[in-house]
């Protein structure tokens, strides 16, 4: 394939350092041996190798101080040549060397566009593609580990190994319907059973843990919740060990929801503290309410806090009956004050969530409820590094897929269905794992997949 030459901003901006301008194509070393000069022509150096030198504008002016790389393809992020620029960080020096380098004949990036030339130039197929991304947005270093193994491969190895089987059953069946005087049915039949089973068996251990990888891919959606002056801002403040909400004695002074990740036993929560949710006739309380109550649907987890110092009130009750069906850890707050809290009545409302007693003034309480967050999605165990997860949601809409062709095909074997409508059911399996991996996937949903990366990667 023939593409021109791109560049881009790889670094974050804003101050720093130094600033990447990456540059990929057929003439990215002529573009940038233009601008530059250094000891040597930049055409001549080795390859992997870093050069020292001074950008010059079109008028001889000096641009900025560099280190250039120099990279020839094969043996690159997007096997064709690329150069990159290591120039002072900042805005204006990042945008200057960038627009300097257009000038000269390359062009801006597209979203994900080195990673997509990585992909369509077969350096990497689609899922290790997508695990980029998530190395990318990765809020705790297991999800980054998990990432990193789907960039190495071992998703791919695995959907490949079970192609394969497939791959030798369609083929038997191909000889089957070709020469079926050499047949042995029970031969047939025992083959196709085995090796059906050896692949579903297979699709259901990655579905199993399929949770978990998206739970530790995109984090716990986690709403605190309860009355005013429950303790919730307070709960917050602990648990991000920062004081980013406002604690006082009076009652509502949360009128907004604040949002803010934490890293809970290697679990990525995106915490969010919200109004206490009570009637009131305060216009701004009262909308802070109302996103309370949004918040509260759109959550995987509620952290429900009461005051062990104050007897239930009837929002209390209100709100347990509304919670009872999701999951829920009772968080019974202020537990260095007196009792005054019917607990027996929480216990049962909620009974299927644990209660967990605190204390933030005395700092009591905390380790127990990252233990109950981490037993409520992992049973309290987290599979070893080494272990594959499935944590995309297309990846995971696709085994499901397949399970149910692979399912499909092991209920016809197993009625003797005639031989050329399994391979039906076998050939979807085979498709559908395809597409994780890419085998056969539309143009749309590659340029789909692509645009969500940031522009210069």
């Amino acid at each position: 394939m023939e593409f021109d030459t791109i560049a881009a901003i790889s670094t974050a901006l804003g101050e720093g350092g130094i600033a990447i301008i990456r540059v990929s194509g057929e003439d990215a070393l002529e573009i940038v041996d233009n601008i530059f000069k250094g000891s040597k022509k930049l055409s001549t150096v080795d390859s992997h190798t870093i050069n020292y030198g001074k950008l010059f504008d079109e008028h001889g002016n000096v641009v900025d101080e560099v280190l250039v790389s120099v990279m020839r393809s094969p043996k690159t992020y997007t096997k064709e040549d690329v150069v990159e620029i290591n120039c002072h960080g900042g805005l204006i020096a990042a945008k200057r060397v960038l627009e300097l380098v257009l000038d000269n004949g390359a062009r801006l990036a597209e979203p994900g566009e080195f990673t997509k030339r990585a992909f369509l130039n077969g350096r990497i197929d689609l899922s290790q593609a997508e695990a980029i991304i998530d190395i990318i947005r990765s809020k705790t270093d297991r999800a980054m580990n998990i990432a990193l193994k789907q960039v190495e491969g071992q998703l791919s190895k695995q959907i490949i190994k079970m192609r394969r089987e497939l791959l030798e059953v369609l083929a038997h069946i191909e000889v089957t319907i070709d020469y079926p005087e050499h047949d042995v049915e029970t031969v047939t039949h025992n083959l196709l059973l085995e090796k059906s089973n050896s692949v579903k068996k297979e699709i259901e251990r990655l579905i199993e843990v399929a949770n978990q990888g998206k739970v530790l891919r995109e984090g716990i959606s986690t709403v605190i919740v309860g009355r005013p002056n429950v303790g919730k801002s307070s709960l917050l403040n602990a648990l991000v060990h920062e004081n980013k909400a406002i604690v006082t004695e009076i009652p509502g002074t949360t009128r907004d929801v604040i949002e803010e990740y934490i890293n809970i036993k290697g679990i990525p929560l995106k915490l969010v503290d919200t109004a206490g949710i009570r009637e009131t006739e305060d216009l701004v309380e009262k909308i802070g309410v109302e996103r309370s109550k949004k918040a509260l649907e759109e959550a995987d987890l509620v952290l429900y806090v009461l005051n062990y110092n104050d007897t239930l009130h009837e929002d209390d009750l209100q709100l347990m009956e509304i919670l009872k069906d999701t999951n829920v850890i009772v968080i019974i707050n202020k537990t260095d004050l007196s009792n005054q809290l019917d607990i027996e009545i929480i216990k049962e409302l909620l009974s299927k969530s644990p209660i967990i007693y605190t204390s933030m003034k005395e700092e009591i309480g905390l380790e127990e409820l990252e233990t109950a967050i981490s037993q409520l999605f992992f049973a309290g165990n987290i599979k070893q590094d080494d272990f594959t997860y499935v944590s995309n949601s297309r990846h995971i809409q696709l085994l499901k897929q397949s399970r149910q062709s692979v399912a499909d095909a092991i209920n016809s074997i197993e009625e003797y269905i005639p031989i050329d409508m399994i391979a039906i059911d076998i050939k979807n399996t085979w498709d559908a794992l395809g597409m994780i991996i890419c085998d056969s996937v539309s143009e749309d949903l590659v340029d789909q997949i692509f645009t969500q990366f940031c522009v210069g990667k």
